[in-house]
C-alpha cells in the first residue's frame, strides 16, 4: 500500500493528485492550456499541504507515461525524475490510456469494452481497448476515424467511449449498435490512483535513469522563428 504523488500533463489540463492505497487525498487540476511550467511544482507542494503529508513521507511518484502532449509529457516526467532522484524513491509511469480508462469504470456497464480517446489531429486519435478490470484488449494507436477499419470491428461488442477525443468522432461511433458515451475518463491525475496502485503493489516500477515518455510519433519541432 502507498502514498502516492500523481502527475497528469500529457493534455492540456495540468493535474496533481495525492492518493493513499489507491484513494485520492487532495488534488488540483488546472484545464488553461500551457501552464505546467508554472503550475506543476506548485500544485505538487499544495496537495501535500493540503493533506498535511511531507514530501519525505512519500513511497512513490506516478506519471502520465502518453501518449499526448511531447512538451507536458516532458515537463511532467522531468519534474517526477527531479523528486524521485531527490528523495531516493521510485517512478511509476501509467500509460495515460489506461488511466482514463480507470476512470471511465464508474459508468460502465456489464461487460462494456472501454475505448478512452485522446485528440491528435483532424479525424485521428489516439486510443487503446481495456475491460474493466483494466486488461488492455488492444494496444496503443494512432486511428484516423474515417479512413480505417476501426469501427467495424467493434461492431459486435458494447462499447463505452471517452476522452476529448471522443466528441469530433461521435457521429461515427454512434453508428455502432453497442456504443455508449460518457465524460467521465479525461486526462486527469486522479484517474490515475488505481493503475499506479496496482503498480506500486507489485513493484512495477520504471528505471528513473532511462526512462522517456511513450510519444507514439516521433516529434517535428516547428520552424524557429527569426529574432527581431
Amino acid at each position: 500500500m502507498g502514498l502516492l504523488l500523481l502527475i497528469e500533463t500529457s493534455a492540456a489540463v495540468c493535474s496533481v493528485a495525492l492518493s493513499r492505497d489507491g484513494n485520492v487525498l487532495s488534488y488540483r487540476e488546472e484545464q488553461e492550456p500551457n501552464r505546467h511550467a508554472e503550475l506543476l511544482s506548485v500544485f505538487c507542494d499544495e496537495v501535500l499541504r493540503e493533506a498535511n503529508v511531507s514530501v519525505h513521507q512519500l513511497d512513490a511518484f506516478a506519471v502520465s507515461g502518453g501518449p499526448g502532449s511531447y512538451t507536458g509529457l516532458r515537463i511532467g516526467t522531468s519534474t517526477a525524475k527531479g523528486y524521485c532522484f531527490a528523495l531516493g524513491i521510485p517512478l511509476i509511469a501509467v500509460p495515460t490510456l489506461e488511466a482514463m480508462a480507470a476512470g471511465m469504470i464508474p459508468s460502465a456497464k456489464g461487460d462494456d469494452i472501454l475505448c478512452p480517446m485522446i485528440d491528435a489531429r483532424r479525424m485521428e486519435v489516439y486510443t487503446a481497448l481495456y475491460s474493466t478490470d483494466l486488461t488492455e484488449l488492444r494496444a496503443t494507436e494512432a486511428v484516423v476515424l474515417d479512413e480505417s477499419d476501426f469501427i467495424s470491428t467493434l461492431t459486435e461488442k458494447k462499447v463505452l467511449f471517452s476522452g476529448d477525443g471522443m466528441p469530433k468522432a461521435r457521429h461515427l461511433l454512434e453508428k455502432i449498435p453497442g456504443a455508449s458515451f460518457t465524460e467521465n475518463g479525461m486526462q486527469s491525475a486522479k484517474n490515475l490512483a488505481l493503475p499506479a496502485e496496482k503498480r506500486f503493489v507489485k513493484k512495477d516500477f520504471s528505471d528513473t535513469a532511462y526512462y522517456v515518455p511513450f510519444y507514439l510519433k516521433t516529434f517535428h519541432p516547428g520552424p524557429q522563428r527569426s529574432a527581431k
